[in-house]
């Protein structure tokens, strides 16, 4: 996990900024001074720090929250699955275009259980991001995602898909190569999957992008990420003719994790440590994996013929409406 100073601050995060400017202060005074003890003084700016991230927590909007999702540190799939699992055996290509870099998958052992994780995969700098495409994938990167799905299928090892994408591509390449087809077909047949699928929103869950490696037997989001049909920038967009109104969008959209689980869209809740999942890799990577490990061991001695069917009665009960009377 960086550390300051290489660290990057949001905006609400700055009385953090000021802590940590203040302990470099302090170990500068500690250099120049060496017979007077600031052990004290550093042990309570230290404990001051965990308590900021805690009281930051705890009163965010759900635009900070959206901004938290996409935290420059925030850990993305590869290293959840590093933090998570050992023997990582990453598997490319589609079989028919190429290997899309923005859609990651492969078999690892997970608390020594085979498992195949799949997830989109964002870079840690400017140029893995413009060579993961910023998380977006192509047609062949869902139908890569189907691909391992269906190879898991074939040795029986349960699914786990990792979310994470501020949607879809929208260029006209993916268009051409069939991106609304791809994304439906694999809403289709993960329905179909005789596997566990378990399902986790670890950052942005955008539109169909989302959706393409969504569909399970548990949906589980993390606290700190969103899960909506179009992002508060381009809603703003559309109906206001700006983005000025992002943060009002957001509160609208109702996209944050306790919004989800009120309406029925996702299972559970994953809490992160305190501040967000950027301040502690480790810590939110064993939050996780527990969670996922209990819901594998919640379906996997169901039969699949069972597991089907409750999974199709599950998405046709979602949703909510009102009939108009004429």
């Amino acid at each position: 996990m960086p550390q300051y100073p290489n660290r990057q601050f949001l905006d609400f995060e700055q009385p953090i900024k000021e802590l940590y400017e203040q302990i470099e202060q302090t170990k500068k005074l500690a250099e120049k001074n060496p017979k007077i003890d600031y052990s004290s003084t550093l042990q309570q700016l230290e404990q001051s720090i965990l308590d900021k991230r805690k009281e930051i927590t705890q009163h965010l909007t759900p635009w900070q929250r959206v901004q938290l999702s996409r935290h420059p540190d925030r850990p993305y799939t590869m290293k959840f699955i590093q933090k998570m699992s050992s023997d990582f055996m990453e598997l490319h290509g589609d079989r028919n275009v190429k290997d899309d870099k923005a859609m990651v998958g492969g078999f690892a052992n997970l608390d020594g259980e085979t498992v195949m994780f799949i997830g989109q995969q964002k870079g840690i700098n400017t140029k893995a991001r413009q060579l993961r495409n910023f998380g977006m994938a192509n047609p062949e990167g869902y139908r890569k995602a189907l691909r391992l799905m269906r190879l898991a299928e074939k040795f029986n090892k349960p699914i786990v898909t990792l979310i994470d994408t501020p949607g879809a591509y929208p260029g006209l390449e993916a268009e051409e190569r069939g991106q609304g087809e791809a994304i439906a077909r694999n809403i289709y047949e993960m329905i179909r999957l005789k596997v566990p699928v378990i399902c986790v929103i670890i950052g942005e869950g955008a539109s169909g992008g989302a959706l393409g490696i969504g569909v399970g037997d548990k949906m589980l989001m993390m606290e700190n990420t969103w899960y909506t049909v179009i992002s508060p920038e381009s809603c703003s967009s559309i109906l206001w003719r700006s983005w000025d109104k992002k943060e009002i969008a957001a509160e609208q959209l109702k996209l944050t994790a306790t919004d989800m689980k009120g309406f029925g869209l996702v299972d559970e809740i994953v809490p992160e440590p305190d501040g967000g999942a950027h301040w502690d890799y480790d810590g939110a990577a064993q939050i996780l994996k527990q969670h996922i490990i209990n819901a594998l061991n919640e379906f996997k001695n169901i039969d699949a013929t069972e597991r089907i069917n409750n999974r199709i009665s599950k998405y046709e009960k979602m949703g909510f409406w009102n009939e108009a009377t004429v």
